[in-house]
């Protein structure tokens, strides 16, 4: 199975409006309980942050979604200056 993301973007979990905003840190092995073989390309871990503190996960490619908007964990608000002629 081809892989469908890149370490640095971000991704939310499919059909949950609840679902943190993630970044992908990277492919992980896991072993199939059935077949008992490594996968490589297929499991991802990803971290986000929840009240100041750091969480991590593995989730399978195909539940999650990418988004979007990219940039930090915080949003920053900018405002455009006001230019004066006199």
């Amino acid at each position: 199975m081809p892989r469908k993301f890149n370490s640095g973007e971000w991704v939310t979990v499919k059909g949950k409006l609840t679902s943190p905003k993630m970044q992908v840190i990277q492919y992980v092995p896991k072993k199939d309980s059935i077949f008992g073989l490594v996968n490589n390309d297929t499991y991802l871990e990803c971290v986000w942050y929840k009240n100041g503190e750091r969480k991590s996960k593995v989730f399978h490619q195909n539940k999650l979604i990418k988004l979007i908007e990219t940039g930090g964990l915080l949003k920053r608000v900018t405002t455009n200056p006001k230019l004066s002629l006199t």
